[in-house]
């Protein structure tokens, strides 16, 4: 990814929605790619075609940004992204969250399936993300120049916006539980030991993803906001081995309550 592939991807994606440019992003994870049949006068464009988004090879995630209007929001959304653990770098979103800023976007609206650290948070619940543990200390920002790389993440996941997920949640009368997500490399699961050490740490939920897509979204300029749908208990915490078909078993069980809290809580964001 370089600065001419993103003013490339920016071209095409102004062409392609003319005056129609929204203010808040969606990216979709494992469980919520049931929103994007929501989008109402939909129009796709495939990643494949935008020179500086990735290409993906995990399943559940589609790679096209769909732009319409969600619950009567403008919004774009992003069916899929590229993890840390296909590459062992974690910048693979760089260019197409660089991209959206570069079109006028404001906000990311970000959401994973996760593993839950704590017993009562059960599959099929969510969580709004306050804070996250970067575990392996690695960075989208690598090989990045001047004082701009040094970013803020103090306030990572934006107070005023989460509390505007709040409100839309409790008005829509939907449980939405609070806490920090893990980010892990993966794609191996956690051990047991593992599990015990992020709990120590003060994590509720631990995943693969939306960590460095947040750092490279705050460095960009991009407020974050980002859920978590809880998919399985993590290693040790129960009985039975732990796979990716159980996360997408998981996340397709609890996709229809997912996708009904970030409908409500797009249009309740005001960017």
């Amino acid at each position: 990814m370089n600065a001419d592939s993103v003013q490339a991807s920016a071209a095409l994606l102004k062409q392609r929605l003319g005056a129609h440019r929204p203010a808040i992003a969606v990216l979709l994870g494992s469980g919520w790619s049931p929103l994007a049949a929501e989008v109402e006068d939909a129009m796709d464009v495939p990643y494949a075609e935008l020179p500086a988004f990735p290409v993906l090879a995990v399943g559940g995630h589609a790679g096209v940004l769909r732009a319409g209007l969600l619950g009567g929001v403008p919004v774009l959304v992003l069916a899929g992204r590229q993890h840390a653990y296909e590459s062992g770098r974690a910048d693979g979103m760089k260019g197409a969250i660089r991209t959206l800023a570069a079109v006028g976007v404001r906000v990311l609206a970000q959401t994973n399936a996760a593993g839950s650290l704590d017993a009562t948070l059960r599959p099929g619940e969510l969580m709004l993300v306050s804070d996250h543990l970067n575990v392996p200390q690695i960075s989208p920002l690598f090989g990045e120049a001047g004082d701009a790389r040094f970013v803020d993440l103090s306030a990572a996941y934006d107070p005023v916006l989460r509390a505007q997920a709040r409100t839309a949640a409790a008005r829509a009368g939907l449980l939405l539980h609070e806490g920090v997500y893990a980010w892990v490399m993966g794609p191996q699961f956690e051990t047991p030991a593992e599990i015990r050490m992020l709990r120590a740490f003060g994590a509720q939920a631990v995943g693969m993803s939306t960590v460095p897509e947040t750092i490279l979204a705050r460095h960009a300029g991009l407020r974050v906001l980002a859920l978590s749908l809880l998919t399985n208990m993590a290693a040790g915490m129960e009985a039975g081995a732990l796979s990716h078909a159980q996360t997408l078993a998981g996340a397709a069980a609890g996709s229809a309550r997912a996708v009904r809290l970030l409908v409500a809580v797009i249009q309740a964001l005001e960017p």
